[in-house]
C-alpha cells in the first residue's frame, strides 16, 4: 500500500491529496506531528526517509519519492488510474508543468514568505514579510486573471496537476493576501476548487487545525 507522509493542515501535503483523491488511488496517510488523532507520531520514520525536512513524502514499498509535482507525476507513471493529471499530449503536458509551477512558485511561495515572517513572533518581521509577499501576489492574481479568461480549469477543460497545485495554493493565498473583487474570474476560479469533491475533502479535513494559521484564518471557506 502507498503511504503518504504529511499534515492534513500542510499545503503541500493537500496538493498530494487533491491528486490521491481525484484518481481514487488507494493509499495510506501517515501523519507528522504530535496531534495525530491515533497518537502515533510517525515523523522519526519521515526525517530518517527525508532528513531535508519538507513533506509531504510518498513511500512506495522501498522507494521515497519527495517534492509533491513529481509524486504526482510518479503516480502517473507507476500506478496509472482512469483518470489521469498529465496529458499524453507533450506540449500540452509542458503547459500543465508550467502552471503547477507558476502556482508553486508564484503563488505558494509568497503566501509562505509571509506565513514564515508571521511564525518568528517578531511583528516587525511579521509586517515586513507580509509586505514583501503582497506586490508578488498581486502580480500573480493579474496574469491568471487573464489566462484564465474563457477557461474552467487552470489548463482548459480539464481538472490537471495544475490545478492541484492551485487549489492550496490560492486557498491560502486568498487568506494572506485577499484576491481583489476586480479579479472575478479569478475568485470564480477558486470557488470551483474549493466545490471540487477532492479538493472540498482535504479542506474538511484540515478544518479542526485552523488556528495554527499565524495570519488568522478568516471565518469563511
Amino acid at each position: 500500500m502507498l503511504q503518504l507522509f504529511g499534515h492534513p493542515f500542510s499545503s503541500y501535503t493537500q496538493k498530494a491529496l487533491v491528486a490521491l483523491y481525484e484518481t481514487a488511488q488507494p493509499f495510506e496517510f501517515r501523519w507528522i506531528g504530535p496531534d495525530a488523532p491515533d497518537g502515533n507520531d510517525h515523523g522519526t520514520e519521515w526525517l530518517q526517509r527525508w532528513p531535508l525536512r519538507k513533506f509531504p513524502i510518498l513511500v512506495d514499498g522501498e522507494r521515497t519519492v519527495a517534492e509533491t509535482s513529481i509524486i504526482i507525476e510518479y503516480l502517473q507513471l507507476t500506478h496509472p488510474r482512469p483518470m489521469t493529471l498529465l496529458p499524453a499530449d507533450p506540449l500540452a503536458a509542458l503547459d500543465v508543468r508550467f502552471l503547477d509551477r507558476y502556482f508553486d512558485l508564484h503563488v505558494m511561495a509568497p503566501m509562505q514568505q509571509a506565513v514564515d515572517g508571521a511564525l518568528t513572533g517578531d511583528p516587525a518581521k511579521a509586517r515586513d514579510a507580509l509586505a514583501l509577499a503582497v506586490p508578488k501576489l498581486e502580480r500573480a492574481y493579474e496574469w491568471l486573471e487573464a489566462h484564465l479568461a474563457g477557461r474552467t480549469w487552470a489548463a482548459g477543460e480539464d481538472f490537471t496537476l495544475a490545478d492541484c497545485a492551485a487549489a492550496p495554493a490560492l486557498f491560502y493565498a486568498d487568506w494572506t493576501h485577499p484576491i481583489p473583487a476586480r479579479h472575478a474570474t479569478l475568485r470564480a476560479y477558486r470557488a470551483r476548487l474549493l466545490a471540487r469533491p477532492a479538493f472540498a475533502r482535504a479542506v474538511h479535513e484540515a478544518r479542526p487545525f485552523r488556528a495554527y494559521f499565524p495570519l488568522g484564518a478568516p471565518d469563511r471557506d
